[in-house]
């Protein structure tokens, strides 16, 4: 089953690799998953269960989004 993308992808700043660009929730948590920092707080405890609940079905790939955008917030790791 194909998973849906994101209506706005989520750009990721990586301090000094550059900007990798977020589609969906496949993509948010294979980088939650592989290449996050060891900065992992309550938003990305969330955003990684959100991600694999839209994968499963069980929430949309937005709500998704939402909550992987507040873990880049989180760590710090947002475009301005």
């Amino acid at each position: 089953m194909p998973h849906a993308s994101w209506q706005k992808p989520v750009h990721v700043v990586f301090a000094n690799l550059g900007t990798e660009i977020i589609n969906n929730p496949s993509e948010a948590l294979g980088l939650l998953t592989d290449r996050w920092p060891d900065l992992r707080g309550p938003q990305f405890v969330r955003a990684r269960s959100a991600c694999r609940a839209a994968l499963d079905g069980r929430r949309t790939a937005e709500e998704a989004r939402l909550q992987f955008e507040q873990a880049v917030s989180e760590a710090q790791m947002h475009v301005n």
